[in-house]
C-alpha cells in the first residue's frame, strides 16, 4: 500500500513573534519545511511528500525543495489546520487511487526521527489510525474561572504529538462527516485525531510512542531548544 507524508505548513506562527513566516525561519541553515521534509524523503516507508502552504511562499518553498526526489507537489492550504487538510485531501483522492496510508505532520516539528515515522506507518498495518504521544512529566489540573477544580490522573494522559496517520478512507470520512455538521467550527479542530474521534467514535486510534526530541517550534526560544537538541545528536558538531 502506498504511503504519503502531508507536511501542513500553513499556519501564520502568529505566537513566533517575528516578522516573516515561522515555517521559513532557519535552523542550522535550513528552514523547517526543509527538515521536515527530508526526514520524510529519507524515510524507507514514505513513497511521496505533499507539502501544504500559504499562496504566498508557495513558489518560495517549491524552490527550496526542488532537490527531494519523493516531492510529489506543493499545494495551497486553507485559512485553518483544517482547512489545508482539506485540500491534502482533495489532492489525494484526485490523484492516488485507491485507499493509502497518509501521515499528516506540522511543519513546526522539525525534528520528528525516523524511529517515530516508520511506527507511525507500521501501525496502520493493524489500526486505521493512529496518533503520536508522549507521557505528561507533570501533573495536569482542571482549572475555571481561575480556581483549580480537579487533578486529572496522570496515568491515563498524555500530549499530542505528530505525525498523525491513518487509512485515507478514514480520515477523509471523518472530514465528511464533519462538513455536513454546521457545528463544527464552534468547537475548533487543532488536530486531525480529534476530527476522527468526534465524527468517526467507532475508529479506534493507537498510541504510537513520541520522544521528547520531537518539539513544536512555536515560540523564538523554541529554535535555540531545537539547535541544541540537533548539535547534541551530531557528534561532530
Amino acid at each position: 500500500m502506498r504511503t504519503v507524508a502531508v507536511v501542513l505548513a500553513g499556519g501564520s506562527g502568529t505566537r513566533f513573534g517575528s516578522a516573516g513566516p515561522k515555517q521559513l525561519h532557519l535552523l542550522a541553515g535550513r528552514n523547517l519545511i526543509d527538515h521536515c521534509v527530508g526526514a520524510f524523503d529519507q524515510a524507507p516507508a514514505i513513497n511521496d511528500v505533499l507539502v501544504v502552504v500559504s499562496a504566498d511562499i508557495s513558489e518560495h518553498v517549491r524552490r527550496d525543495l526542488a532537490g527531494y526526489d519523493k516531492l510529489a507537489d506543493v499545494i495551497h492550504g486553507g485559512a485553518t489546520r483544517s482547512d489545508s487538510t482539506r485540500q491534502a485531501l482533495d489532492w489525494l483522492r484526485a490523484r492516488v487511487p485507491g485507499d493509502t496510508k497518509v501521515l499528516f505532520h506540522d511543519a513546526a516539528r522539525p525534528l520528528v526521527d525516523q524511529r517515530t515515522i516508520a511506527d507511525c506507518v507500521a501501525a496502520l498495518d493493524h489500526f486505521d489510525a493512529a496518533g503520536v504521544v508522549v507521557p505528561s512529566p507533570d501533573t495536569i489540573v482542571e482549572v475555571a474561572g481561575g480556581v483549580m477544580k480537579r487533578v486529572l490522573p496522570r496515568e491515563t494522559l498524555a500530549r499530542c504529538q505528530t505525525p498523525q496517520a491513518f487509512r485515507l478512507s478514514v480520515i477523509a470520512s471523518a472530514y465528511h462527516l464533519a462538513d455536513a455538521d454546521a457545528t463544527f467550527t464552534e468547537i475548533p479542530a487543532t488536530d486531525d485525531c480529534g476530527v476522527v474521534l468526534r465524527y468517526r467514535p467507532d475508529v479506534r486510534i493507537a498510541a504510537v510512542p513520541g520522544s521528547e526530541r520531537n518539539l513544536k517550534v512555536t515560540y523564538a526560544a523554541d529554535l535555540a531548544v531545537a539547535a541544541a537538541l540537533l548539535e547534541a545528536a551530531d557528534p561532530h558538531a
